[in-house]
């Protein structure tokens, strides 16, 4: 009688480092998964993203795998690095500048037509990034994208209006928003093309700071009719259904979101106010809503330490222009109102508190 033979394999699967999905819309939460490691062993996953401008982005944090020999950042807890606790998606909103980048540096995107390109490592015991060298273990990519194929983008120049519209995939007709950001100026896309993404069709609009728009770009050269010819372009689409259209507004879009909502002939489906005043400290030029300089009020900026301006004090309501504050009665539609409260651009709760 033959005695059969055991044979015991020594060999080891190489670690291996998973995500899912890889190009995850920049709202879809990401499961990131170290396999065949060694049990209850400290390893740390490091995350390296490059701006638009070619600067170095960073987060890590430190885990200690399992018995089973894995860690899951949708389950397991981080006991160290740039976040601590059960945080899935931690690796994404916890980067920071990398040491020795330039001073004052944010986070935004530009070109939504390209993604946010993150390298993620998985790296042998608990170590930092700025610490020099370490052991990888594993890595994989990951693009995160503002724009969902079979997004179309076309930029818009008729009637005066400088703005961006974002149609979502197939022949609609869709809901719509209308979509302003902050006396900042310039364009900001990013925020539209995720709504269309998300099947809302989206305009873009800037009215500050543009070489397509009138007058000095430093001052706000349209008014209340600009606004009106704007949501009047989304309701009039033929994508888009002319009773389901709102206004998001940030900062001083909030203030313009109001403005617009409260006059006659214009009744959005919503409002959604992000941190924002119901009037405005800027003095209007005219009955249209045209603004002095932004620089005009600099007796409320105060500077801290070092030398960064708060903007807080202009929006208090008791500094609000007489004349730019809000009728909020003649407002008939919903309205959402979201603060934070540590904001230094906007008197946030004492806004909130008038709606």
């Amino acid at each position: 009688m033959k005695r059969g033979l055991r044979w015991q394999s020594h060999y080891r699967r190489a670690p291996l480092l998973t995500a899912a999905p890889v190009r995850p819309l920049m709202d879809e939460q990401v499961s990131i998964t170290g396999l065949f490691l060694p049990p209850c062993h400290p390893v740390t996953l490091c995350a390296h993203m490059r701006s638009e401008e070619g600067d170095l982005w960073e987060a890590f944090a430190h885990y200690n795998t399992k018995a089973n020999g894995t860690v899951n950042l949708t389950t397991d807890h981080s006991v160290g690095g740039s976040y601590l606790g059960c945080e899935p998606m931690g690796l994404f909103w916890s980067q920071q500048p990398a040491p020795g980048s330039r001073e004052g540096l944010r986070l935004r995107k530009q070109n939504v037509e390209t993604p946010f390109v993150t390298l993620v490592s998985l790296l042998d015991g608990h170590v930092s990034p700025s610490e020099g060298p370490s052991i990888e273990l594993a890595a994989t990519t990951i693009e995160r994208w503002y724009m969902a194929p079979g997004v179309r983008r076309t930029e818009i120049r008729q009637g005066g209006l400088v703005a961006t519209l974002f149609l979502p995939p197939g022949p609609g007709p869709f809901p719509a928003m209308l979509d302003m950001w902050g006396f900042g100026g310039g364009f900001l896309e990013y925020r539209s093309a995720l709504f269309a993404s998300r099947g809302y069709a989206s305009l873009s609009l800037t009215y500050k700071d543009h070489k397509d728009l009138p007058g000095p770009r430093k001052s706000m050269n349209v008014g209340d009719l600009y606004f009106r010819s704007a949501f009047q372009f989304l309701q009039n689409h033929h994508q888009v259904c002319a009773d389901r259209v709102g206004i998001i507004g940030l900062s001083f879009g909030v203030y313009l979101s109001l403005r617009i909502a409260s006059q006659t002939g214009i009744n959005p489906a919503c409002l959604i106010c992000i941190n924002g005043p119901v009037g405005s400290s800027l003095k209007l030029s005219d009955e249209e809503g045209r603004t002095e300089t932004f620089e005009r009020r600099r007796k409320y900026w105060q500077y801290n330490s070092q030398g960064h301006a708060s903007f807080r004090d202009m929006s208090l309501p008791a500094n609000h222009d007489p004349g730019s504050k809000v009728k909020l009665e003649e407002i008939t539609c919903p309205v959402m109102y979201i603060l934070s409260e540590d904001d230094l651009s906007t008197a946030v709760h004492e806004n909130a508190n008038l709606v």
